[in-house]
């Protein structure tokens, strides 16, 4: 076994690796970039070397930088994580010949699955399921055209070189096809260094369903079960559970042989993951093979009990499988959710800045619950535009789906997080919804929830009463405390009645120590709510039993005239108000926000690559108006209505903040 590796990545996976390096005594070397100097993966490691700017291009992509940092810290070999150098067999060529270990497949089969229009001629010589489509060399966006007519629609145009949603684009008519292509094909120029492109039929309705498999350089090849990874934003994966709730056992078995048969095919080793779309009737087809470990990895552990990161590490060493196909077991359920420095109320668009609060729920292990929380950033670290806007993948693991789900949404709750934009709000709302608990999954499942993007929670009346009933008890409870310390004042002046005001609906109730009585007014009758919970002036959770439900945790923060409070994914404004301070508040003005209809906003920190429009144009609603870079996407700005372009204040090649103005518009 090794005694030092290296770990060529940064973030959350260069964390996961160091983590399982440590548990088998193994000594672990970080390399960090300008921006990553006080990352928490420089600071779990037992080295650190500096190897380069802020931009992957300047560092983490620097083939001889990595190995140069394994000469002088004596590192044997080297772990990539995901993204960057993983699947870059040039670069595992260069390891070679300076003696180290990559700690991956082989460089041949990393080429020849990389590629996704090779991959899938192996696919098919393996007797593999595939999906039809053009895998020939696309000229230019008429030939893409041409070619969508001839596979027919819907299509999917890809990035041969492609991988994490970049270089994607989904198809119905002409128009779509050469936007996509366009799109397609400068995102993998900037993202991969190559913009060929190729085209297959798109599956509607499908599940996006993968096969861990696992492989030595022995001959041995083993499936660890499946990954459902329907849910997806942009095509990148948001939610993932393992197993999938729509497989079968005949399924999951012939899915599996076919992705050992792949494996062996190209003479892989190390772990890899085999994906496949699945259409209702469980008709599966090969879309691609990732030759490294997968981000959502982590479900995949919590069934099987098998660390794939120490097997990795295992295999590189030259080991033999310890584990037989029929010793592998699925035990329960696994969720994970990716939490994203992102806006969901702005259409998913991505935010960078300072980790004001970051506490995530604490992670535990029994026998009937496990909370688990992969991350490589803390509280006070910043949120960059140079890499990966992850922040954690946090996951629950129970004996059931249904237990797993909820766990989750406990754990989203207990997840406090500020200072940026991200998609807890859309992460929780998700684990509410019938149809997801349901296992109704498919790749267009967002976009089918939420057609109109996310617009925040709407939770219903009586779960607002109860949040109602739980702010007025914690309210007084703040005022027993002010009271109690200045003999001068009487508690009893304000008595125990209080009206909580959350947006237009306003709850009465008369607090007493360990419950509240909500008083309806309409009917005039009153009921109990029993209140049990640890939370004292100065905690930011809540946690214990609100009336029926008896496993509550809510996010608060006091404010001047209440508190707010998360719940669920829903982010409330809560006014605690005496009876007759609320009965005026019903009589107060609501002030608007400003009109900003007539002007083109950036809806994210990026930089303006290119106007697609010019000052005195007409444009049509639905009209491309200018492409805006963020986090290595291309993100397609359009118009929303008919007007003339007055005047552009910013030009290609501007950085800008969220919310400046890139254009303003007149009424045509």
């Amino acid at each position: 076994m090794f005694s030092k590796i290296l770990i060529a990545n940064r973030g959350e996976i260069a964390c996961r690796v160091i983590k399982t390096a440590k548990k088998m005594g193994i000594k672990t070397v970080a390399v960090f970039s300008d921006a990553d100097r006080e990352a928490l993966h420089v600071e779990m490691a037992d080295e650190a070397v500096h190897i380069g700017g802020s931009p992957a291009a300047e560092s983490y992509l620097l083939g001889d930088r990595i190995i140069q940092a394994c000469k002088d810290t004596g590192a044997e070999a080297v772990h990539p994580g995901y993204g960057f150098l993983s699947e870059n067999a040039a670069f595992c060529d260069q390891l070679e010949k300076a003696g180290i270990t990559f700690i991956g497949p082989p460089p041949k089969a990393i080429e020849a699955m990389g590629d996704k229009i090779t991959s899938k001629k192996i696919a098919a010589e393996a007797d593999v399921s595939t999906v039809p489509g053009y895998m020939g060399l696309i000229e230019d966006a008429e030939d893409a055209v041409k070619i969508s007519n001839q596979v027919g629609y819907p299509v999917m145009i890809k990035a041969s070189a492609g991988g994490g949603g970049k270089g994607m684009r989904i198809a119905w008519n002409d128009d779509e096809a050469r936007e996509g292509f366009e799109r397609s094909k400068s995102e993998a120029a900037s993202s991969f260094g190559d913009d060929r492109i190729f085209i297959e039929k798109f599956v509607t309705d499908p599940r996006h369903i993968e096969i861990q498999v696992l492989a030595d350089k022995h001959g041995n090849c083993i499936y660890l079960g499946e990954r459902e990874c329907s849910i997806q934003r942009r095509n990148q994966k948001v939610i993932e559970e393992a197993p999938s709730p729509f497989l079968d056992e005949e399924t999951r078995k012939k899915m599996g042989e076919q992705s050992c048969a792949l494996a062996q095919a190209v003479g892989y080793s190390s772990a890899g993951t085999v994906e496949f779309i699945v259409d209702g009737d469980r008709n599966f087809y090969f879309l691609e093979m990732n030759t490294r470990l997968q981000v959502e990895h982590p479900v995949t552990e919590l069934i099987t009990g098998i660390d794939l990161v120490e097997q990795m590490l295992r295999v590189a060493a030259g080991e033999k499988l310890a584990i037989g196909q029929n010793e592998v077991t699925l035990n329960g359920w696994a969720i994970e959710s990716r939490l994203y420095a992102e806006d969901p109320y702005r259409n998913f668009l991505p935010s960078i800045g300072r980790l004001t609060r970051y506490r995530p729920p604490s992670e535990f292990a029994s026998e009937s619950l496990v909370v688990r929380n992969d991350t490589g950033v803390f509280e006070g670290g910043e949120i960059s535009t140079f890499y990966d806007p992850m922040i954690a993948k946090l996951c629950t693991w129970a004996p059931d789906r249904e237990t797993a789900i909820e766990a989750m949404s406990n754990a989203l709750d207990g997840f406090e997080l500020e200072g940026i934009g991200h998609n807890i709000p859309f992460l929780a709302a998700v684990m509410e919804q019938d149809r997801f608990k349901e296992g109704r999954l498919t790749t267009g499942y967002i976009a089918e929830e939420f057609p109109e993007g996310f617009d925040g929670v709407e939770l219903p009346k009586a779960s607002l009463k109860l949040l109602a009933g739980l702010a007025a008890h914690m309210a007084h409870r703040i005022e027993g405390r002010r009271f109690s310390e200045a003999s001068t004042l009487d508690l009893a002046q304000n008595g125990n009645d209080r009206s909580v005001i959350i947006g237009e609906d306003r709850f009465d109730f008369s607090v007493q120590k360990e419950a509240v009585i909500w008083k309806d007014r309409e009917d005039n009758f009153e009921t109990l709510i029993r209140i049990e919970t640890d939370w004292a002036p100065g905690k930011t959770l809540a946690k214990g039993r609100v009336g029926d439900l008896k496993n509550m945790v809510v996010q608060v923060t006091r404010t001047s005239y209440g508190f707010k409070m998360r719940y669920r994914g829903a982010d409330l404004k809560v006014h605690v108000l005496l009876p007759r301070i609320a009965d005026l508040m019903e009589h107060m003005p609501i002030k608007l926000p400003p009109d900003m209809s007539k002007y083109l906003l950036c809806p994210m920190p990026g930089q303006v690559v290119r106007l697609e429009v010019a000052e005195g144009d007409i444009v049509e609603d639905g009209q491309a108006l200018a492409i805006v870079e963020a986090m290595k996407m291309e993100n397609v700005l359009r118009a929303e209505k008919k007007a003339r372009v007055k005047k552009i204040t910013a030009g290609v090649g501007s950085v800008l903040a969220v919310d400046e103005v890139i254009m303003e518009f007149e009424d045509e």
